[in-house]
């Protein structure tokens, strides 16, 4: 991905508005920009912090709520014991706080409704986020694209979104949720237990009326990435994207 993107977009204030627990090691944080922040579903910002003795550390983090939503962007940040940044959110950071913000970032891995399907989205883990972004924005426009999203996560507890996720997905509009858990047996009657590899691909992609359109992979890239194609997915549809923890 290239760097122009960041160079061009110059870094503003944001405020916590609000903090949302998701999982034991995942948090959201909502935050209002100072200035308009408009931008797509799939892409990311730099958060930096910057210490007392001018020491700074940045992170990309992709965005989790839909352009739809308003003003407020949504992060949900994992907790990493070795980060510079997230111990900060998880163990400082408090509503009303201010970090600098830097984005949106990124061209190639968005979608829109416009863009049309039917998809198919695999993430694992904090991988889903931009993934959740997308699912958000299809369901805030009422589209009908078909779109089935491949979560892979280690126990139940850690499944990202879980509850708003099978909400949706019991609309019944076109969207499917697949869960596969990798420590854990499986809790739904149409998920897995074990790693995402291609049969589970082609299964999901049975779950879809038509070959799909598009593919988006976050986190595991190159395994995930493999089993599409192996799946038969070209090459050419898998859109992969290394942001989002």
């Amino acid at each position: 991905m290239s760097d122009a993107p960041a160079a061009q977009s110059p870094w503003q204030t944001v405020t916590i508005t609000r903090i949302q627990k998701r999982t034991p090691r995942v948090t959201s944080f909502f935050l209002q920009p100072s200035r308009p922040f408009v931008y797509h579903a799939g892409q990311h910002v730099d958060v930096r912090l910057t210490a007392p003795d001018g020491y700074q550390a940045r992170r990309s983090y992709s965005i989790a709520s839909a352009p739809e939503t308003g003003e407020t962007i949504e992060l949900a940040i994992e907790k990493l014991e070795d980060g510079e940044v997230s111990p900060f959110f998880h163990e400082i950071a408090a509503v009303g706080d201010e970090v600098e913000l830097r984005g949106p970032l990124g061209g190639h891995f968005v979608w829109s409704d416009g863009d049309g399907g039917p998809l198919l989205l695999v993430g694992g883990g904090s991988g889903v986020v931009p993934l959740m972004s997308m699912v958000r924005h299809r369901a805030m426009r009422g589209s009908l694209v078909a779109a089935t999203l491949v979560f892979s996560a280690r126990v139940w507890d850690e499944v990202i979104f879980r509850d708003e996720l099978i909400d949706l997905a019991e609309r019944r509009d076109g969207f499917d949720l697949v869960l596969t858990l990798t420590r854990e047996p499986a809790r739904r009657p149409a998920d897995h237990a074990r790693r995402v590899d291609a049969a589970m691909m082609v299964q999901a992609m049975t779950r879809l009326p038509a070959p799909p359109k598009l593919a988006f992979v976050c986190a595991f890239v190159t395994a995930a990435a493999e089993a599409l194609i192996d799946a038969g997915v070209p090459a050419a549809l898998i859109r992969t994207e290394r942001y989002g923890v």
